[in-house]
């Protein structure tokens, strides 16, 4: 975190990073002296409505954050910034977003949590776009121009209010994270799913205490827990992920918990044991999971967008590989199976031990399809199998060199190709 005291003084001159957060209502023209050398601006937490003009001045600006803020109309200015390529607007009051707002070189678009109803056809017109991000917004409809973004890779469109499928997206060659849980479309008047939900027990929040926070994401909070009675239908060690109750970037949390009751036990999941659903608290009970096992990948970065990361000099067996892959594609046909796309199939999202058992989770971007028409559901379990495959490709990219000549690494790679 930068101030604005360091600015005027002269003391940032020269950074690339730059992050200012003290309650802002205009945006301060010093960043104009940072436009030799000035990469990602990070204006978020403040209470901003408008970006100037001069922000064009900032020629090597290529992301720009401005969450949290009081926009209601995405900047018209952002369009004539030539190199941005990543705009975060997420958690403002956006309900228009202007023709030409979007800059030509744009690559990474969120606006999250806002209140567009329409996004104008130029979205469609930004050949570069590999990730977008729209969950918890009013849209109605998609542009029929985004069939032409062809580098689309993950796209989120949950809680939004969209009538029908978009089923123009189905034919983008590259998307394979695809999240659109919480819109009416998805809405069914037999719940097929509800036998599978109603099968994993309800128990009240008072039945257990939380312990030691074990990791949170966009839709909870995970901790370890006791029982506050001895068990006998439980084992004893427990966590417990409590949602937050609000939309988040991929979606509502309550069709995160259907989605993951619906699942059902497997045994590469993260188990389910009980469903707390009370009046503004809502959690799942699942096994703890055993301290030896540790995450498999890192979350994409700027430079990567849509893949994963690994910690350096991180490396795998080719018999590692392919044992992880022989179970992540078990877990791929259970999930399908019972028509629900994962939606976040990445090896950020699974866990592994020293034999190579995989233990996969979050599904916070999950959707249940079972009421679609048959076409649209294979078309989906298309898309999440394009992950499938890049979860293989992320794999062999760490493979030890002295494992890429073996029959198996050759096969992989055949079986990413096809």
């Amino acid at each position: 975190m930068h101030s604005l005291s360091q600015l005027r003084s002269g003391e940032l001159a020269g950074i690339t990073r730059l992050k200012l957060s003290e309650n802002l209502t205009s945006f301060p023209l010093e960043i104009l002296s940072l436009a030799d050398t000035l990469e990602i601006l990070d204006l978020s937490d403040n209470q901003l409505s408008s970006l100037p003009q001069e922000i064009v001045q900032l020629r090597k600006l290529k992301i720009l954050f401005a969450s949290n803020n009081r926009f209601n109309v995405l900047p018209e200015v952002l369009g004539q910034c030539p190199e941005l390529d990543m705009i975060g607007f997420k958690s403002n009051q956006i309900s228009v977003v202007p023709e030409n707002a979007l800059p030509p070189k744009l690559r990474w678009l969120i606006l999250t949590d806002n209140q567009i109803e329409t996004l104008p056809d130029s979205l469609g017109l930004r050949p570069r776009m590999q990730k977008l991000a729209l969950a918890g917004n009013r849209l109605n409809t998609l542009p029929k121009t985004m069939s032409e973004l062809h580098n689309l890779e993950l796209l989120r469109i949950s809680a939004n209010q969209l009538q029908d499928c978009p089923d123009h997206v189905f034919s983008l060659p590259k998307l394979a994270w695809f999240a659109f849980s919480g819109n009416p479309f998805c809405q069914s008047s037999e719940n097929k799913s509800s036998n599978s939900i109603d099968s994993v027990p309800h128990v009240p929040s008072s039945s257990f205490t939380l312990q030691s926070v074990l990791g949170q994401g966009a839709s909870g909070v995970i901790s370890n827990a006791v029982w506050n009675n001895p068990q006998t239908e439980y084992p004893a060690d427990i966590a417990v992920k409590v949602f937050k109750g609000e939309v988040t970037s991929d979606g509502y949390p309550q069709d995160e918990l259907n989605a993951c009751l619906k699942v059902g036990y497997h045994p590469s999941l993260v188990q389910p044991l009980a469903q707390v659903s009370e009046k503004n608290h809502l959690a799942l009970v699942m096994n703890l999971i055993p301290p030896h096992f540790k995450n498999l990948g890192l979350p994409p970065n700027f430079d990567t967008c849509t893949r994963d990361t690994f910690p350096a000099g991180f490396t795998l067996s080719i018999a590692q590989i392919d044992k992880m892959v022989n179970q992540m594609e078990d877990v791929f046909n259970h999930m399908h199976d019972k028509q629900v796309c994962h939606g976040d199939l990445y090896a950020h999202n699974t866990l592994f031990d020293d034999e190579s058992n995989i233990i996969f989770g979050d599904f916070g971007a999950a959707s249940m399809y079972h009421m679609l028409s048959n076409e649209q559901q294979q078309n989906l379990r298309q898309i999440e199998h394009r992950a499938l495959k890049f979860f293989i490709e992320d794999l062999l990219s760490v493979c030890r060199e002295d494992d890429k000549l073996s029959d198996a690494f050759k096969r992989l790679q055949d079986a990413v190709a096809r």
